[in-house]
Parts: C-alpha cells; sequence; structure tokens
C-alpha cells in the first residue's frame, strides 16, 4: 500500500480524463437523463433503501463533491466508505441516532459540546460515562450498542489505548472521535475500532474556512448514516466537500510541520516557572503508543495559576489568536473552562487552563509570544 502522504494526494481523485482538479459542482438539482431511473433512485430512498445509482438527481441525495471526500477519507482511514456531514456537530449527532433506543457507553472527558448533546437525550440513545477503562468495562452491558471516546481527548490530550478499549467494549460497536490526530497520525479502525469520527473543519481542512464532519465506518452502517442523512438534511455543502478534499492534500506536511514545533513548545512550557502543568502526548510516550498514535499532535494545553491569570495571558497575545477551533495555518488559543466547555461539568479542566492549537509559524516566534504573554499574565498575580 502507498504511504499516507501518497495516498493523500491521490484519494478520491479517480484516473478519469479532464481536469487534474475535481470539478465544483453547485447544483442543487440535475437534468433528468432517464425519469424512471431517477424515480426508482428517490423512491428507494424515499423507502429507506440506498439510491439505485450515484448520478446526480438532488443534491441532499448525491453530489459529486461530497462523494469524492467521501471516497478519499474512506481510503485514507481504511475504511469501507465514509459519510460526510454538514459540520462536526452533525456528524457526532448522526452517528449517537445510530444508537437511538439503546446505550452508549462514553469515556471521559468529551468535547463539552458532544457531552451536552448526550446528557441531554435528544437523539434517543442513553448514556453511560465512564472515567477509566474499568469503568467502560463495569458499564458495557446487553444495551451497550456503542462505546464512544475520544483520542487525543479534549482538552486535556489524554491518549487513549483503542485495542484496550476495543476489548473493553465486549464486542460493541467502539467510535473513536480522532479529531485531534487527523488520519495523518491515528486510524482508528487499523487497531480495531468500528468507527472513526473527525471534525474535519478542523486539521482536515486545515485553513480555517469551511466547515464539516464525517464518519467511516463498516459498509452496513455507513448505508444507514447515508439513509439518516438524506431525511435529516445534515448533508455537506459541496463547496466545503472540495475544499476540505483539497486539505487533505496537505494534511500529513502540515501536521507533521506542526506537531514539531508543539513538541518544542511543550517542552519549554513545561521547563517555565510561570507553568503549573503541560498536557502534550510527547510528555507521556508510554500513553502515546499504547494508543497507536503516530505522533504527539499539534495540540497542547497548559495551565497557569488562576482563571485571571490566564485572561490577561490571553489579551497580552500578540502572535497567538485569541479564538476557538483548531487545526488551521495559524496558531489559536482558547480558554476552555469559560467557552467550549462551560456547558458541562468541567472535572479535571481548571480555570487556568489554556488549550492552543499550534499552527505553521515559526517556533521561535511563537515562543516569544507565549514567553511575552506568561510575563504579563504573572504581574500583579
Amino acid at each position: 500500500m502507498p504511504h499516507l502522504r501518497t495516498r493523500a494526494v491521490h484519494a478520491g481523485r479517480p484516473a478519469r480524463p479532464g481536469p487534474v482538479c475535481p470539478p465544483l459542482d453547485l447544483s442543487t438539482t440535475s437534468r433528468f437523463v432517464d425519469v424512471l431511473q431517477a424515480g426508482e433512485s428517490t423512491g428507494a430512498m424515499a423507502a429507506g433503501g440506498p439510491p439505485l445509482h450515484d448520478e446526480a438527481v438532488y443534491q441532499r441525495l448525491h453530489n459529486p463533491n461530497v462523494a469524492d471526500f467521501e471516497a478519499a477519507m474512506a481510503a485514507l482511514e481504511g475504511a469501507d466508505g465514509a459519510v460526510a456531514f454538514a459540520s462536526g456537530m452533525a456528524a457526532v449527532t448522526a452517528a449517537l441516532m445510530l444508537a437511538q433506543g439503546a446505550e452508549v457507553v462514553a469515556l471521559r472527558p468529551l468535547y463539552g459540546s458532544t457531552e451536552r448533546l448526550m446528557i441531554e437525550g435528544i437523539t434517543g440513545a442513553r448514556v453511560r460515562f465512564a472515567d477509566d477503562l474499568a469503568g467502560v468495562r463495569a458499564a458495557v452491558g446487553p444495551q451497550t450498542a456503542l462505546v464512544w471516546a475520544e483520542s487525543p481527548s479534549n482538552p486535556t490530550l489524554r491518549v487513549a489505548p483503542i485495542a484496550a478499549l476495543v476489548e473493553a467494549a465486549a464486542g460493541a460497536p467502539v467510535l473513536i472521535d480522532a479529531t485531534f490526530a487527523t488520519p495523518a497520525l491515528l486510524q482508528p479502525l487499523r487497531h480495531g475500532a468500528t468507527w472513526s469520527l473527525h471534525s474535519a473543519t478542523k486539521g482536515i481542512g486545515g485553513h480555517s474556512d469551511a466547515l464539516g464532519g464525517v464518519l467511516s465506518g463498516p459498509a452496513d452502517g455507513v448505508a444507514r448514516l447515508r439513509r439518516l442523512r438524506v431525511f435529516t438534511g445534515g448533508v455537506l455543502h459541496p463547496l466545503a466537500a472540495w475544499m476540505l478534499h483539497r486539505g487533505l492534500q496537505t494534511l500529513p506536511l502540515r501536521v507533521a510541520a506542526a506537531q514539531r514545533t508543539a513538541t518544542t513548545l511543550a517542552a519549554r512550557l513545561q521547563a517555565h516557572p510561570a507553568v503549573q502543568e503541560v498536557h502534550h502526548p510527547s510528555l507521556r510516550p508510554d500513553e502515546l503508543a499504547a494508543g497507536g498514535l503516530e505522533g504527539p499532535g499539534a495540540m497542547l494545553s497548559f495551565a497557569v495559576g488562576s482563571a485571571e491569570q490566564a485572561r490577561r495571558l490571553l489579551q497580552a497575545l500578540r502572535l497567538i489568536t485569541p479564538a476557538v477551533s483548531l487545526g488551521g495555518c495559524e496558531s489559536l488559543m482558547e480558554h476552555p473552562a469559560s467557552l467550549t466547555r462551560r456547558v458541562v461539568d468541567a472535572g479535571g479542566v481548571s480555570g487556568g487552563l489554556l488549550r492552543m492549537s499550534v499552527g505553521l509559524e515559526h517556533e521561535d516566534d511563537l515562543w516569544a509570544d507565549l514567553e511575552a504573554a506568561l510575563a504579563a499574565a504573572g504581574e500583579g498575580a
């Protein structure tokens, strides 16, 4: 099999006559080639079956740019197929709806909006939370339809031991939200998971300009997700699909560059007297290896003394952008306790914790910005 870098460049781009770059199809509807065939296809979808062909009829049913992006993701993940959605949370919602009427066992910590959705119960799935592998084993039972984990987790960058999690699931499907890792560093299915989930808005797109989510997994589950997407309307826009597909071509190179910088910054932050703790998988090599990650990634978090010091640090930044999200070319920093995690019990997330998405700037420039901001945060403490 070709190297990931090679697959990222060519995946979902079939060797067919025509433009090297896939053309963009923004049409919401298409002229019928065969009226009866089109009617059979849409009728099958309405009845809960798959489409009878892959020709465009209506954008909610099929779009070639979305299909190309899905094919590329399936190829990178080693999955039977992939289904793309309008956002990461749309993909999360669809995955939970697969477990409607049954139980999901979720390993904390989790992204705040994911946990809030689970707690609300509006997808029809009952959720039991666990804090470690022992808790997962205790929670799994006959009603378990899905075991859920993030790796690395948000915002403390814990790495889930996927093989051990699959064993603890006792035959139940395992879903890994690998948004922080991207397929460049982790393909969960290769370690025994059933599903891989990404907010493609993040590292996959890589330029902070396109929303999307994607689930990769087995053929039968993919077919169910496609029908669910048709009925609920959470389809990815073709322009976003085209942009996310383009982002895949440079994904391995961007991730490699950003994680080198993140590893350097994590070590420097750990040695800084104003920093209380640092979270980055490079600082926990045993955990990194057990989780099957091919690198520590570009996300890190660190804690200063208090929420007020964190606020002063954010205000003092000049190069790093205070903003939510992650995975873009620019470095971003946010305060988890007051933003994405304020909707849940932020156990283990201190008021002084800051999360940083390391971008493609030079490490010395980023460090100079961090040093100056740390000094400003300590003034008057």
